[in-house]
């Protein structure tokens, strides 16, 4: 037997999928295991290789892809945990770094704080000035050497860094990305005079303007490079000493997997790249499902991740802002606020309002009920209370849930809101709920969407048992459940689906009218390096794709616009189009009759996504089955005003075909559908849960009121 398997790091939880060559499909969760959380990746092979009957090294004898998705990169960031990171730049402009761009005091702040202009702050220096060293070199715009590299003080730089302890160091120079002569030189006197600290060139990583963008690109890079390659050799050696023959391949933020030691070097792409793995598989299943426009949201233990599909494909963007430091990166376009399972309710003394989130039980201690020693109401705590979740089925049985902890954790809130446990849960779940429809508005209004076109994918281990009512809440109609109980770890899955991918950029100011040869140029080296990459990495011809992107603006304008470029042998008519297609899709983004072409168009960066495709078997289809038996427990439904006896469908009995209608509970090994009142749905023929919405009794009061009201 062959396996494919996809394994996803959380907050959390530890998620593995495993796809046989018959089209078999395998799922195991364990717990996160932070800081260590390698541990947590073998526990998940582990427990993968026992329901196939076999050791870890049995079953890792027998796959043939393996492919990670990690947030060890992302968490170092966040927690500022990385290495002792150094910068080499271009003399005069050693503060690049610490001035930032003037929103950088602000940027990527959560909106209580951007409200507050004396709560704003520069973040944390990843590189303290007494570590940034200048040396003097000088190219111009075009590249050409203005002044040439001053080795002495190349030297002494990295010797002075290297006295002072660091692990890391950071080359940024002014047009490095035109021309890394000195970028390079630099490198390999770094590796000559210490070769055990990890080097990042800003050159590998951003090939466009920005300086800041640039050197923050490269600091980050090393800063969080070494925690990072040391765990990704650390879980490649543990598998292939354990019998993987294979190369483990990671997962990146612009939505494909790379080798695991194009990984190590380049830890920046990782960043982010965790909840990417449930888009690119919602992606995949939107397909087969004929959905053209999807938005994806992923509901774990600690955060709520969104991205949207839009026309079949994922939106993408260009920019990153994480602990307020910009930077240049490809990635799927996915936003991402505290509202998972494990959020905890709190009161605000100041305002005496409840809130959840951001603030997270983790793995450790977790939610009050998982008896771990958690004191703190949690989302889930709250949806065991109103008896959305059995205790002594959660996770298969394997987890049991303490409902008298929950009612003690929440009661404290309660007492403050002069309000029944119940009914302080009850609200709890109501704020979660429109704070994850408000970003969903957020992610589809702002870039000129209208999110009553779209259905919502909802999975993560909490998706289900919220989803129907966030819908509601955005004016959406339909609700997939992807695959099912696979849902609740469906970012394995869509680590498992996802492609070799690799991004390579030019960056070149050309303004309209467009010559088709230059372009022609452009793109056929930047296919040929692409294409050159993936040979090495074992692809051939076929199974080798290759998309063209071009970044365009008006003139004089700062912010661009990525534009799909069709493929092959341009024509002057084919670049003169190219015009057109920016225009749509700067309306798209900026509304109707927004775009003003007089202004004059240019491309200022060129791209190609080139995938290496890689052979898994297809998902297989489900056999209808006889109805399910129907248990029965009590669940507060608030459309009923209170607890209401409810059918409880055991989920590994249900068949393509079956029909529902709420209320119902689904009580599935590894998640919890909850279908309110007014809802109904189906099983597809691939095991998805795809329900109807409906309205909620609170929106069909509105709308009968609205209709008298305008019939007065």
């Amino acid at each position: 037997m062959t396996y494919y398997c996809g394994v996803d790091i959380g907050g959390t939880f530890t998620d593995c999928v495993v796809l046989d060559d018959t089209g078999r499909v395998l799922n195991a969760k364990t717990s996160s295991t932070p800081p260590n959380f390698q541990d947590g990746f073998l526990n998940a092979l582990t427990e993968i290789a026992q329901k196939l009957g076999l050791t870890r090294e049995e079953f890792l004898a027998q796959t043939e892809l393996l492919l990670h998705g990690t947030t060890v990169g992302t968490n170092a960031l966040v927690q500022m945990r990385g290495a002792k990171t150094g910068l080499i730049t271009t003399a005069g402009h050693g503060d690049a770094l610490l001035i930032m761009r003037s929103y950088g005091r602000s940027a990527g702040l959560p909106i209580d704080r951007l409200l507050h202009v004396s709560r704003h702050r520069k973040p944390d220096p990843i590189v303290p000035p007494q570590r940034i060293k200048e040396v003097s070199e000088r190219l111009d715009w075009a590249g050409d050497v203005f002044l040439e590299l001053n080795e002495d003080e190349a030297r002494r730089a990295i010797r002075e860094l290297v006295d002072d302890g660091v692990e890391a160091i950071a080359i940024s120079f002014l047009w490095g990305f035109v021309n890394p002569v000195h970028e390079n030189r630099v490198k390999a006197l770094v590796q000559e005079m210490a070769p055990d600290v990890f080097v990042s060139c800003a050159h590998e990583l951003i090939a466009k303007p920005g300086e800041y963008e640039r050197t923050a690109a490269a600091a980050i890079n090393a800063f969080i490079g070494p925690s990072t390659a040391h765990y990704v050799r650390q879980v490649d050696t543990a598998t292939t000493e354990g019998g993987y023959a294979s190369p483990l391949l990671i997962m990146q933020a612009a939505g494909g997997v790379v080798p695991a030691d194009h990984a190590a070097e380049h830890p920046l792409f990782t960043i982010g790249s965790g909840p990417v793995g449930g888009v690119t598989g919602a992606a995949y299943l939107a397909r087969e499902m004929g959905h053209p426009n999807v938005i994806a949201g992923d509901m774990g233990g600690t955060s709520y991740d969104v991205g949207i599909i839009a026309g079949g494909a994922p939106l993408t963007a260009a920019e990153t802002v994480i602990n307020q430091y910009t930077f240049f990166m490809p990635r799927l376009d996915i936003e991402s606020i505290g509202s998972g399972g494990g959020s905890i309710v709190w009161l605000d003394e100041q305002s005496r309002t409840m809130r959840v989130g951001p603030e997270s039980a983790g793995a450790r201690p977790g939610p009050a009920c998982y008896g771990r020693g958690g004191t703190r109401p949690t989302v889930t705590d709250c949806d065991l209370l109103l008896g959305r979740y059995n205790p002594d089925t959660f996770l298969g049985g394997e987890l049991k849930l303490d409902v008298d902890a929950a009612r003690t954790a929440i009661e404290p809130i309660a007492g403050e809101l002069g309000m029944e446990p119940v009914e302080a849960a009850d609200g709890a779940l109501r704020i979660v709920e429109t704070q994850m429809a408000d970003l969903m508005r957020q992610m589809t209004v702002e870039r000129g969407l209208d999110p009553r076109d779209f259905v919502v994918y909802a999975f993560g281990g909490a998706g289900g048992a919220h989803a129907v009512e966030f819908a509601r809440e955005l004016g959406c109609g339909q609700v997939v459940i992807p695959l099912g109980d696979f849902a609740s770890t469906w970012s394995a899955l869509g680590v498992m689906s996802s492609d070799v991918l690799h991004v390579h950029e030019h960056s070149e100011l050309i303004p309209a009218p467009f010559p088709a040869g230059k372009l022609n140029e452009i793109y056929a080296r930047l296919e040929a390096e692409a294409r050159e990459l993936l040979h090495r990495e074992g692809f051939d011809d076929d199974r080798i794709e290759v998309a063209r992107l071009a970044d365009m603006k008006f003139s004089m304008q700062i912010h661009q616009v990525e534009v799909p470029v069709p493929g092959g042998e341009l024509t002057e008519r084919d670049a003169e189009e190219q015009i057109g297609r920016f225009i749509e899709r700067y309306e798209q983004h900026y509304g109707k009759g927004s775009a003003f072409p007089d202004a004059g168009t240019q491309i200022g960066v060129f791209r190609v996504f080139a995938r290496g495709r890689l052979r898994t078997p297809a998902l297989p289809p489900i056999e209808e089955q006889e109805a399910p038996v129907a248990g029965s427990r009590d669940v507060y439904w608030r459309d009923l005003g209170g607890f209401h006896p409810t059918d409880v469908i055991p989920g590994h009995s249900l068949g393509a075909d079956f029909r529902f209608e709420g209320p119902v509970i689904l009580d599935l090994p590894d998640t919890t559908v909850v279908v309110p009142p007014g809802a109904n749905g189906r099983v597809d023929r691939l095991g998805s849960i795809v329900i109807e919405v409906g309205a909620s009794a609170e929106q069909e009061r509105a709308s009968t009121t609205a209709s008298i009201a305008s019939h007065a």
